[in-house]
């Protein structure tokens, strides 16, 4: 008895390596990580290139006929948008004028915001810009699009909080070499002019208050950012506003992944409720519908034979339902994103709807696997690697067909590189995908 409390009735302290202190230190080791890093900086990456991408290639595709989509000559007229626009509080900058020259405007600089975002160039304000493109022009002709539309416009938001420029960008690039993504006149210019603009909507009236507090919220956390970056790039004002960042990127990125099981889970469980998917003749109709068959040979060959008719109506229902499930199970989750990845490519070809299954594949690719995306970008790393040496071929040696490449430092006497040996490229470190900041 010590202390009133016999021996066998105190508790005991857990051990090194107990189940019970593993268990403990889960939600420390969570909350370290949600903090301390920017999680799933290439399925960031991908959705970013993949959902700009997309954006991109449909303005350019619709350049020419982009005044009856979203400008003075379409049906849904600029009194209506108005109209609309004020009644759901909608955002949009073609609301501001009406005149053809702010239309061209605004068009061009989503194009151009597009292609920088693909690119990852200052990430921070391009994906604003980007956002603004997406939701002006959508929010102008909310009629005009399929499904894909309201999936970029979805992403579009979500993007701006996430930090997705860590690989596979200029950012990162730049980063590499001067040790900051942040180096440079450019961003805070980028910044300046994004402030002017919305500005001038808060003074005239053009921006609604809950607008205003997002944009004004953006502007000032760019501008604390890049202030604590300029004065002090290791003190605790720059840390504190990384753990920030960190969390806004890792809640951005949970947030998007929600959004997909919800797509799929809502698409599946109201197929279930449709008679002809029941019957699993869903899949014959659009086929014979002249406005979803691009290829009438094909899709009147695949709509010929009712056994395999059955067999995708079936199978679309039955991996929509179950992919939310399979989460928790890394290798079925992989078969399934892989099936639906294919069934969207299926999609484009057969039903003639290119954007929405680019827009699908790039919403899936946040469920990608880190390794497989490594290969992937190494694969690609490759291939320009091979490029760029194809078009650089070297010429005749100034001093002769028979002067020997220069041996490199600390080779053995007489010992040649191997043939077509690339030097090793670069990569960027933890700590550089950090500093970067998207």
């Amino acid at each position: 008895m010590v202390d009133g409390v016999s021996a066998a009735a105190r508790p005991r302290p857990a051990r090194a390596g107990h189940p019970r202190r593993a268990w403990a230190e889960r939600p420390r080791r969570a909350l370290a990580r949600a903090t301390g890093e920017a999680l799933g900086p290439y399925q960031s990456a991908v959705v970013r290139i993949g959902f700009a991408g997309t954006w991109l290639f449909f303005l350019l595709r619709e350049f020419p006929n982009r005044h009856e989509l979203y400008g003075p000559d379409g049906p849904w007229s600029w009194e209506l948008a108005r109209r609309l626009v004020t009644s759901n509080e909608a955002f949009s900058v073609l609301m501001w004028s009406r005149s053809a020259f702010w239309f061209e405007t605004v068009y061009v600089v989503s194009v151009l915001a597009s292609a920088l975002l693909v690119l990852g160039w200052r990430t921070r304000a391009t994906s604003v810009v980007f956002m603004v493109g997406v939701l002006s022009l959508q929010n102008r002709s909310v009629f005009m699009g399929d499904g894909g539309d309201n999936v970029i416009h979805l992403m579009a938001m979500y993007l701006v909080l996430t930090r997705c420029a860590q690989v596979w960008s200029l950012d990162a690039r730049r980063a590499r070499l001067r040790g900051s993504a942040s180096a440079g006149a450019a961003g805070p210019v980028l910044w300046g002019v994004l402030g002017a603009v919305f500005a001038y909507g808060v003074v005239t009236g053009r921006l609604g208050p809950g607008w205003t507090a997002a944009f004004a919220a953006l502007w000032a956390g760019a501008a604390a950012w890049w202030l604590a970056g300029r004065r002090a790039p290791q003190g605790e004002g720059r840390a504190a506003l990384d753990v920030l960042a960190n969390l806004l990127h890792n809640a951005g990125m949970l947030v998007i992944m929600a959004e997909v099981c919800l797509i799929y889970a809502t698409a599946g469980w109201y197929k279930i409720q449709g008679s002809r998917w029941q019957d699993g003749t869903a899949l014959y109709y659009p086929l014979r519908l002249d406005y979803f068959t691009p290829w009438p040979w094909l899709s009147g060959m695949l709509a010929g034979s009712g056994l395999l008719v059955m067999l995708l109506s079936y199978g679309t229902v039955a991996v929509q339902v179950a992919f939310p499930f399979t989460l928790f199970n890394r290798r079925v989750k992989n078969v399934l994103l892989a099936a639906m990845m294919l069934e969207h490519a299926g999609i484009a070809v057969l039903l003639g709807l290119p954007f929405f299954s680019m827009a699908m594949i790039a919403a899936d690719a946040v469920f990608l696997p880190t390794g497989f995306l490594v290969w992937l970008g190494l694969r690609a790393g490759a291939l320009r690697g091979r490029a760029l040496r194809g078009r650089s071929l070297p010429g005749p040696s100034p001093t002769g067909p028979s002067a020997a490449p220069r041996a490199a430092p600390g080779a053995r006497p007489g010992s040649a590189p191997l043939p077509g040996a690339l030097p090793p490229e670069p990569r960027a470190s933890d700590a550089d995908g950090a500093e970067v900041g998207r």
